[in-house]
């Protein structure tokens, strides 16, 4: 997402994809992503299980922001909006 020219990521983890980006469109998801007006979904990686998600999310938040960054522009350089994509296959 951007805001002001500059990309903010997110990070978080969710069992249920389409609730969570409704939650985070209507403003009602986290409190970083209503303040910094983040509603696009960029970048997902699938876990079967939920405890394997919440430990890359861990370790990701600990990333240096250029890293986040770098593994975003790697698999969507445009910043296109993934969530209906996903959800149509889904």
């Amino acid at each position: 997402m951007t805001q002001n020219g500059r990309e903010v990521p997110y990070i978080g983890v969710t069992a249920d994809l389409a609730a969570r980006v409704h939650q985070h469109r209507t403003g009602t998801g986290s409190e970083f992503c209503h303040k910094h007006k983040l509603t696009r979904l960029v970048y997902v990686e699938p876990y079967d299980q939920i405890v394997d998600a919440i430990v890359r999310e861990k370790a990701m938040k600990k990333w240096k922001r250029a890293w986040k960054l770098r593994l975003i522009c790697q698999a969507n350089p445009h910043w296109n909006d993934l969530f209906e994509h996903i959800h149509d296959v889904s």
